[in-house]
């Protein structure tokens, strides 16, 4: 059911709501805000579209003598945040940016997936559903309350307390996030000590989008609240696991069915052809579209063989070893599942690439490969050759590269968000480039 203005302003009195946080997302993923008191004259402002902010201050956004940008909140995305005081509640909408012209912001994130999603209901489809699992680590913070590398816990895989001494603080997260409306499905210990998992039902895209963010900022909250610091950084410590943030993605038509499932499918996987060819954009465009899904220099440490991160460009069934898994549900259930995404990518871009190379592949009847039930990290070099397996880019510099030769990922992101991510990414890539580490100090200084 749409939230109304009208909701909005009986909770805001029922519930004793004195800050508005108007948030969005910048270019590289940060949830950033505008925050107001919640007093009428400023709460009409907001309902109205009214609310004005600086835009040459945020990354990637625009000039300085193009700074005048509007916010228009999304009623729909409506929070009230459940760690109030005395003082009052905050409550939160995500918002659109909009020109000081009254139109759409090209450098918007979550507008330009409402653009790709424009595409998608052209071609006769009418939503894009996501499930999301991201993955976190919990570290313990110093006295003065910076974080440490020092976990508080020695769990593994689906370990419980006492050995997974964060189980309250996981605990406390899944109530505050069921308090705010999230469907939590699971949350369990991953496989590295320190290491956690929370997963949410699956949404339209966009929503799922906007819980990715606010999951993020309670995790963070939360963890403070226990003296842990909660970081999504995709490998923060060599030698084990890093995080990733599998997205399982599913195509319905106007009749409200899965676009993905076919039980009368030849090869036997109960796919529909456009699952096939949706599976072949995804395949195709892989290497050039990891800068999107894996935006940092760290999330190239995470893509390593032999710490359950995918590698290599292929895709399967049963086996977890491809960039690209078929989960066994089928009917409404059916989905794709790509392994390489780590949770530093910004969602409403990665969704945004990886539904026009799904739909890409659609539109041009793909042939997907053949899938590899085999484990793809004991093969050999000729074997995974003679299979047409190929490996994704190794560092940030490489998947670059490849970004600029995209076409069709280029046109997802559209140009104001291409130029303007990959002049940020060269800025970082050059830094760590000539950044000497202590890695390198301990292998060269003595021994030249």
């Amino acid at each position: 059911m749409a939230i109304t203005a009208a909701d909005i302003r009986r909770e805001i009195k029922e519930k004793n709501v004195t800050f508005l946080r108007l948030m969005f997302t910048d270019i590289l993923g940060t949830l950033k805000n505008v925050e107001i008191p919640a007093t009428e004259e400023q709460i009409d402002k907001v309902l109205a579209n009214k609310v004005m902010f600086d835009g040459s201050s945020i990354e990637g956004f625009v000039r300085i003598n193009e700074s005048d940008m509007y916010l228009y909140p999304d009623l729909d995305t409506w929070i009230v945040f459940p760690w109030g005081d005395e003082n009052g509640s905050v409550a939160g909408l995500i918002c659109d940016v909009y020109t000081a012209e009254g139109k759409p912001f090209a450098g918007d994130p979550r507008g330009n997936l409402k653009r790709a999603l424009g595409h998608m209901t052209d071609l006769g489809y009418a939503s894009f559903n996501l499930g999301p699992e991201p993955e976190f680590f919990l570290f313990k913070m110093d006295s003065n309350g910076e974080p440490t590398l020092e976990v508080n816990d020695k769990g593994g895989y689906f370990d419980l307390a006492p050995t997974d001494l964060a189980d309250y603080t996981r605990r406390e997260i899944v109530n505050v996030l069921t308090e705010m409306n999230f469907e939590v499905e699971a949350s369990h210990h991953e496989v590295a000590v320190g290491q956690h998992e929370i997963d949410f039902k699956y949404a339209d895209v966009l929503n799922a989008c906007d819980k990715i963010q606010i999951f993020k900022l309670v995790v963070k909250t939360i963890a403070r609240k226990h003296g842990l610091y909660a970081t999504f950084m995709a490998k923060p410590k060599y030698g084990i696991n890093g995080s990733g943030m599998h997205c399982n993605m599913s195509l319905f038509d106007m009749d409200g069915n899965n676009a993905f499932f076919d039980p009368k499918d030849p090869n036997g996987m109960q796919l529909s052809s456009d699952a096939y060819h949706f599976l072949a954009g995804l395949i195709n465009h892989a290497y050039n579209y990891t800068a999107i899904t894996n935006p940092t220099v760290n999330s190239y440490k995470r893509l390593v063989p032999g710490f359950e991160a995918p590698v290599y460009v292929a895709w399967a069934g049963r086996n977890r070893s491809p960039l690209v898994r078929v989960p066994a549900s089928r009917g409404m259930s059916t989905r794709l599942e790509l392994r390489s995404v780590d949770p530093t990518a910004n969602p409403y871009l990665t969704m945004a690439v990886l539904l026009e190379v799904g739909l890409s592949g659609i539109e041009n009847k793909l042939e997907v490969p053949a899938p590899v039930e085999t484990n793809i990290y004991a093969m050999t070099d000729e074997e995974r050759k003679a299979a047409g397996i190929t490996d994704l880019p190794s560092t940030l510099h490489n998947a670059l590269k490849a970004l600029r030769k995209d076409d069709v990922v280029r046109s997802a992101l559209g140009e104001h968000i291409f130029t303007n991510f990959l002049e940020a990414k060269k800025i970082e890539w050059a830094s760590y480039a000539t950044f000497v580490s202590q890695w390198e100090i301990d292998n060269y200084l003595d021994l030249y």
